[in-house]
């Protein structure tokens, strides 16, 4: 979800231009925030049904089965050298295989709202990065202000002033790890594989190949085969890969290489609205005032991390 964001991985050599699609980009900028706020609730509803890492190595495995149809449609291999795939497994792990099972452990004791707009703290994540050097973005005052008013958007969801009251902080803190690991990912990304020549399918589709390899050696040791099959959630684990992973990101490079990455960035901001409203109206799940006015803060936050300074 990655954001482009959300919810997902960023490829490292560029937008190389391309046709304009068939459709509209706007259409399909609205059916991928409606993907990625679904996700969250794909995800509650696999959790009902499987394990965490089961859930994850689903999704994953589902979202590489559509981009390697994909590359085999346009004839695209795969990455050569060590090098490169040596790389490529760190970050499927900081951008797939560690945020994905994150995300799917905290919702068993969050609900899916929470998941999703702890997701959107991503961009506050990359700013807090930025300020400790450890990004190549430079900190401005507004960008300063949007990370501190992020947060206090955070603390609101939160509900700081009732000493987090009903809130389970073990949830929580792994949604908000697995939105930190995102833009970790990133900047390992721009400096180890930028440059590389490949393109960003063939990129994309190894990086998950990858992380679907992790989760295999992983989830057997800690999780146990289900004595029988639930189908619900094995068919929301199939759309939470199929198109939470899969089909997301082709039309998310296709949005970036149509419109570039700025405007593509700001399905960001419709990710948690959206898995709000399912969360509320699909799962029953409860809603109190603080959840949508500190997201409201938290995506007011984020955006001003996201502004361009002045030239």
């Amino acid at each position: 979800m990655s954001t482009v964001a959300s919810s997902r991985p960023v490829t490292p050599n560029g937008v190389a231009p391309r046709r304009r699609a068939a459709l509209d980009w706007r259409i399909r900028f609205g059916v991928l925030a409606l993907i990625w706020g679904f996700s969250f609730l794909f995800i509650k509803v696999g959790t009902d049904g499987y394990a965490p890492f089961q859930v994850t190595f689903g999704r994953l495995l589902f979202g590489s089965v559509v981009l390697v149809a994909a590359m085999a449609v346009k004839r695209e291999r795969l990455p050569h050298g060590a090098r490169t795939w040596g790389h490529l497994a760190v970050a499927a792990f900081l951008l797939n295989a560690l945020p994905f099972s994150l995300f799917a452990y905290s919702e068993l004791t969050i609900p899916s709202t929470l998941a999703g707009i702890c997701n959107a703290t991503s961009p506050l994540w990359g700013m807090a990065l930025s300020l400790v050097a450890l990004s190549e973005d430079r900190p401005t005052r507004r960008r300063v202000a949007g990370l501190g008013i992020g947060f206090l958007g955070v603390l609101t969801v939160l509900g700081v002033w009732q000493g987090f009251h009903g809130l389970d902080a073990r949830g929580t803190a792994m949604a908000l790890l697995a939105s930190l690991s995102y833009p970790v990912g990133w900047i390992y990304v721009r400096r180890t594989l930028a440059g590389t020549g490949h393109s960003h399918l063939s990129m994309t589709g190894a990086q998950l190949l990858l992380a679907t390899a992790q989760l295999a050696l992983v989830t057997p040791l800690f999780t146990t085969f289900p004595s029988r099959v639930a189908w619900v959630p094995l068919l929301a684990i199939a759309a939470l890969g199929a198109l939470g992973t899969g089909l997301a990101m082709l039309l998310q490079y296709g949005i970036v290489a149509e419109v570039g990455p700025t405007t593509a960035q700001m399905v960001t901001y419709f990710i948690p609205v959206i898995a709000t409203a399912a969360g509320v109206a699909i799962l029953g799940e409860s809603l109190a005032w603080s959840t949508p006015v500190g997201a409201v803060i938290v995506l007011a936050g984020a955006a001003l991390t996201q502004a361009k300074p002045r030239r």
